[in-house]
């Protein structure tokens, strides 16, 4: 990973003041969601200005998943504005938008950038993550979508040079958001525990963010600021562990069921990796990862041991009982045909960083059994 710096934010931001001089911008763009205008930091950068003389250009024209002609729009007007610095202040959309405008700043204007080849630049992208889930601001992924299908951009330089880290902004976030951005940060730590393409290194960081993510979020969901800060580390780490060796089927059957049923990412995720788990417990003869399956059950002894359990069945009990308590339900199926599109639509692409060997059909009884549950 490259050198990101952590800045640990007090309440008047003074010290983003000082980088901002530090590095002497005179014009920033500002990438945020529509919620920007509610947070107590938004009168941070409306007063920028008039404080320390270096102006704002806010971009605010896109939507959660966004679409690759918002980022075309938003990397243009960073062009005619003759920005020095981006700052993503919001959630995983934010973020992405921000890096592809970063990226593709650099990049010919009158080329398709999806079709070029990537160019990085040395933009200053600051990240200001205002949940703690989609661990966008430690990795080197970028999501937008292209006449409906879903583009996947990567590279070193869309990791952001640094991340702000305000716990502050969690404090009054909805409850069902404070419980689905968790849920995202604990599939990601656990998914990419147990990833194929795991090492020491993404290990230690999925230890440490489960650990953390269990040990405060009694706190976090009543809304104190020390734990909020925690769970925020808990997500950065996260992020970290993913960035490493992305994550897997969990996440892959995760989508449509978004799409499907208008539930949020990780409440979608945190079904869909509990039963993937159960599933790869019962087929452990079918395992893909080149260090073979008992590397496998003691990589779950480790998880079990993080989440501060005794045994396997007591975690996979532990987590069921997590979503129950949070009430996290599956929502009712609509329509038996709901089941063959989810099969479908599967990205067989973290299929292949999972440890278990998965094919249509182990994907369709995955799915029969997270909506038997119901």
């Amino acid at each position: 990973m490259n050198n990101q710096r952590i800045l640990i934010i007090s309440e008047d931001y003074s010290e983003l003041d000082e980088y901002i001089k530090e590095n002497q911008f005179e014009k920033v763009m500002v990438v945020c969601g529509a919620s920007f205008s509610s947070l107590k930091l938004a009168s941070y950068f409306f007063d920028m200005e008039e404080r320390i003389g270096t102006k704002i250009v806010f971009f605010k024209e896109f939507q959660p998943n966004p679409v690759f002609d918002s980022v075309v729009s938003g990397t243009a007007l960073f062009r005619n504005e003759d920005c020095d610095a981006i700052f993503a202040v919001g959630g995983g959309s934010a973020i992405d938008v921000a890096k592809c405008i970063k990226l593709y700043s650099g990049m010919n204007e009158n080329e398709n950038f999806l079709t070029q080849q990537i160019v990085a630049n040395d933009t200053k992208l600051i990240a200001i993550p205002t949940t703690a889930g989609s661990g966008s601001e430690a990795t080197k992924y970028a999501v937008v979508y292209y006449n409906g299908e879903k583009q996947s951009i990567v590279d070193e330089s869309l990791i952001p040079s640094m991340v702000v880290m305000d716990g502050a902004l969690l404090i009054t976030l909805p409850v069902y958001q404070k419980k689905s951005t968790m849920m995202d940060a604990l599939c990601h730590a656990i998914e990419s525990f147990w990833s194929i393409n795991s090492n020491n290194e993404s290990q230690e960081y999925s230890t440490k963010s489960i650990k953390l993510i269990f040990e405060n979020m009694d706190g976090y969901l009543k809304g104190d600021l020390k734990s909020c800060k925690q769970m925020m580390n808990a997500a950065n780490i996260a992020g970290r562990a993913i960035n490493i060796t992305q994550t897997t089927a969990g996440h892959a059957l995760c989508y449509k069921l978004t799409s499907l049923y208008g539930i949020a990412h990780g409440h979608a995720a945190a079904i869909c990796l509990i039963e993937v788990w159960s599933y790869m417990l019962e087929h452990m003869d079918q395992c893909i990862d080149i260090r073979g399956a008992q590397y496998l059950e003691n990589v779950f002894q480790k998880i079990v041991e993080a989440m501060g359990c005794k045994s396997i069945e007591e975690a996979v009990d532990t987590f069921r009982k997590l979503l129950v308590s949070m009430e996290l339900f599956v929502p009712e199926i609509k329509d038996i045909s709901d089941l063959k599109k989810m099969v479908n639509s599967v990205n067989t692409v973290r299929l292949k960083n999972n440890p278990i060997y998965l094919d249509s059909k182990a994907i369709n009884s995955i799915y029969h059994n997270i909506f038997r549950r119901k």
